[in-house]
């Protein structure tokens, strides 16, 4: 009887050696996966001898548990791999295309000696212009007779022309050339005086543009000044008050373009009209344009977003992935190896049971 069973033993342990040698020419699993699968399914005689002695129902129900246990680690490890692939993927894009869309502003100021003289194009409607003065060291003369003309020292430009938004309106441009002695605080004071209106209320219109010498050097001023007009900012001032401006210039270069812009700010100051009754029926303005300081400020606009760290980002996501395929394709191969030769012996348990 001992024979026997040595007899069946033997011829197992020859069956199972044929089966991995067929099974290993046909795939090739990695070695760790064998080490797991020698470990779980030793080959040698003396356990074919251990179950046949009535201990291989429980050592074949603690196998099947394990190979379900590492079954089902193995699918988690890999969709826990795939999904953080993924994620960084889709997280890598989008912040790739969100710094695209919002580049960062540098914002560097530069001291400079002198500006350019700016264009100060004023619209007064009905208003007269009495007076346009230069003064230095932020110091205005005293008023004499104001509501008269006076002589000035401006240099000024009429320009007549169609608005860009309303192309049946004809404006006229009262241009000054604006400071330009910062460090001396150079500024221009001018005076308008306008006639009694049924208007409730009564301001005067300006727009600052960069370089008076543009206006001057163009072909076509009136073009030029509806160009200016679609581009920049208008402002107003009122009558019955001094409002002082105080301009900053600001310069703002982007990748393909480069804009310029003024920022002000503006001080208003009552007048103590001191006219007499009948003088008072003509309603003055008074202006101050004076640069605020010696300070130009730059904005670039730069793109943070580097395509070559986010192509290497990417190469890195999809090699993990490629590697995550690689090794949910080994496990399966080698859960259908397992599954194979649980079917094996369990044909083998029924031949010998018949």
């Amino acid at each position: 009887m001992l024979g026997r069973e040595r007899s069946r033993s033997y011829h197992e342990f020859i069956d199972d050696d044929e089966d991995e040698a067929a099974d290993e020419g046909n795939t090739q699993s990695p070695g760790f996966f064998d080490d797991a699968t020698e470990d779980l399914e030793p080959n040698d005689g003396n356990s074919q001898e251990d179950d046949t002695r009535g201990n291989g129902p429980p050592r074949r129900f603690s196998r099947t548990c394990l190979r379900n246990f590492f079954t089902v680690v193995l699918i988690f490890i890999y969709l826990l791999l795939t999904g953080v692939a993924v994620f960084l993927a889709y997280q890598t894009i989008s912040d790739f295309l969100e710094k695209l869309n919002h580049p960062v502003m540098s914002v560097t100021y530069k001291e400079v000696e002198s500006f350019s003289a700016p264009g100060i194009a004023l619209y007064p409607g009905k208003a007269r212009l009495l007076s346009c003065k230069h003064h230095d060291h932020d110091h205005i003369p005293p008023l004499v007779d104001p509501g008269t003309p006076q002589e000035g020292d401006c240099r000024i430009t009429n320009v007549t022309y169609f608005g860009p938004f309303t192309n049946q309106t004809e404006k006229t441009a009262v241009v000054v050339r604006g400071p330009t002695d910062v460090r001396s605080k150079e500024l221009i004071f001018m005076q308008f005086s306008q006639n009694e209106t049924e208007e409730d209320f009564s301001a005067i219109t300006y727009m600052l543009f960069a370089k008076f010498s543009d206006l001057i050097e163009s072909a076509n001023k009136s073009h030029f000044m509806r160009d200016c007009e679609r581009n920049y900012s208008m402002w107003t001032f009122s009558g019955g008050f001094r409002t002082w401006v105080k301009m900053s210039f600001v310069k703002t270069s982007g990748k393909n373009n480069e804009a310029v812009e003024f920022r002000q700010e503006s001080a208003v100051v009552k007048f103590n009209d001191k006219r007499p009754e009948s003088e008072k029926t003509n309603q003055l303005f008074f202006a101050v344009f004076e640069w605020r300081d010696p300070y130009m400020q730059e904005i670039r606009l730069i793109v943070t977003a580097n395509p070559w760290n986010s192509v290497a980002i990417l190469c890195g996501v999809f090699m993990a992935l490629f590697k995550a395929a690689n090794f949910a394709k080994l496990t399966i191969q080698w859960i259908i190896r397992m599954r194979k030769r649980h079917l094996r012996n369990k044909t083998r348990e029924l031949n010998q049971i018949t």
